[in-house]
């Protein structure tokens, strides 16, 4: 169920109140520990939830160990900051419904855990599916299970979300 903060930033948005009883998507809340994980080129500082910036140092030092240069594009994002990458998307004259492809609305973006990260290589642009020919996805494909990650959106998976070879997520493992 929605909270109040999330109906109104859905409502700003124009992101109808029956999304909730259509979408796969799972409701998430903002994480509130973190630790730092790096800074963008652009500046923004990337953060994790403490157990998911472990095992993402490990897995970037062993791809590194294997010469595959794993950089991070974002992390942890709150659900104000979901809602503003929309509505930057909406004053871009995008479609909702095509948005709603691309970017979960507020509220039920993984990034909102601190455990989600989108990445990138050198070589390659940001948030593109040509990632997916990369010698750092092959890396991903191959041994992130090792340290508890996992591509949250592959082709036709059952969120409806567009495939998205750059966004991967810790999975808290089993105790």
């Amino acid at each position: 169920m929605l909270n109040a903060k999330l109906r109104n930033l859905h409502a700003q948005l124009g992101i109808p109140e029956s999304f909730l009883a259509t979408t796969k998507l799972v409701l998430h809340d903002d994480a509130e520990i973190f630790s730092i994980v790096g800074t963008g080129k652009d500046g923004r500082v990337h953060r994790l939830s403490p157990n998911a910036a472990e095992a993402w140092r490990s897995m970037q030092r062993a791809a590194s160990a294997d010469s595959v240069q794993l950089e991070i594009v974002s992390a942890y994002r709150s659900s104000d900051s979901q809602f503003e990458l929309i509505q930057r998307h909406l004053d871009a004259g995008r479609d909702l419904a095509d948005i709603l492809k691309q970017i979960a609305p507020p509220g039920f973006s993984e990034h909102h855990t601190g455990r989600a990260l989108d990445l990138t290589t050198p070589g390659y642009e940001a948030v593109e599916v040509e990632f997916e020919d990369s010698e750092a996805f092959a890396w991903l494909s191959e041994h992130s299970a090792t340290f508890h990650f996992k591509m949250s959106y592959p082709s036709d998976n059952l969120f409806g979300i567009a495939y998205e070879p750059w966004h991967w997520c810790f999975q808290e493992p089993m105790r």
